[in-house]
């Protein structure tokens, strides 16, 4: 039988849902399609532009620096996602023990998500040029120091994020399957690799997505640590998309362009690894 309650839903509910579907329309889907004719547009600003075809996909695609940072950003994706999750994985499994002062570590470990990404870029540009000083050279000195410098950054701020997925994770895993594990006979290596990881493959599922699209995305540290330096060497391809638009007058089509090539590239990339590990998903 229904309630009153649910008659009032059942009568109401598109009204209720209108402000929120009105807001994703105005706030997503305009910006997004508006973002797509733009990429194929000439302009300076959304008043002014003129139809040009690809013409703006033509030049993205010729320019040396946006594929020197498309690998750039690639190569510091598959970097960072295998070492922030699996440090991260590692801590949230040790601090599920019994081991004293566990949520103490968890608070400190989860803290650097509390700093924005600009002050953090500024703090580690400070630290590492004042260790790399004793060598007589800096963070700038080349996009390899560059690269490792942001791995660093970008390791420390998410691992302590992703340790708390794996937390809870792990605290969700029914125990008469451990446990049974352990009547059978397996040993801690066995419990592991067998029961334990496959079960907490939905929280790997999610690290991992969040992991691989933090990583295309990161903007705000790259700016405030290296900025691209030197000659756009550490350059990340948000920033290459930000510098395409704002740095250089007359190709704020060229930077749409980018922008709609780099959404793409990541869409295809979160599908296929979303695939790949809810696939491989079990049932306790």
């Amino acid at each position: 039988m229904i309630s009153m309650a649910g008659k009032s839903i059942r009568r109401w509910w598109a009204l209720f849902a209108l402000p929120t579907f009105a807001a994703f329309i105005i706030g997503f889907v305009v910006p997004f399609v508006m973002g797509i004719y733009l990429s194929l547009c000439k302009f300076s600003t959304v008043t002014d532009a003129k139809f040009i075809g690809f013409s703006n996909y033509s030049k993205a695609l010729a320019d040396p620096e946006f594929w020197h940072a498309m690998w750039y950003t690639i190569a510091f994706t598959i970097i960072t996602t295998l070492i922030v999750n699996i440090i991260a994985f590692s801590v949230a499994y040790m601090l599920t023990k019994a081991i004293h002062g566990a949520t103490i570590f968890r608070s400190i470990f989860f803290m650097p998500n509390l700093i924005g990404g600009i002050i953090l870029g500024y703090v580690w540009l400070l630290l590492l040029n004042g260790v790399l000083a004793k060598w007589g050279r800096s963070i700038t000195y080349s996009g390899t120091y560059g690269f490792w410098g942001m791995v660093m950054l970008y390791c420390w701020q998410q691992i302590g994020y992703m340790m708390i997925i794996y937390i809870a994770g792990l605290q969700a895993l029914p125990g008469d399957v451990i446990e049974a594990a352990h009547v059978d006979g397996a040993n801690g290596r066995q419990t592991l690799f067998d029961v334990t990881l496959p079960l907490m493959m939905p929280s790997i599922t999610v690290c991992t997505f969040l992991t691989i699209t933090n990583g295309f995305k990161m903007f705000d540290q790259n700016l405030a640590l290296t900025n691209g330096a030197p000659s756009n060497k550490s350059e990340l391809l948000a920033l290459n998309i930000y510098r395409t638009f704002y740095g250089r007058a007359g190709f704020e089509g060229v930077g749409q362009a980018k922008a709609v090539i780099f959404f793409i590239i990541v869409a295809v990339i979160a599908v296929i690894q979303n695939r790949l590990t809810t696939s491989r998903e079990v049932a306790a």
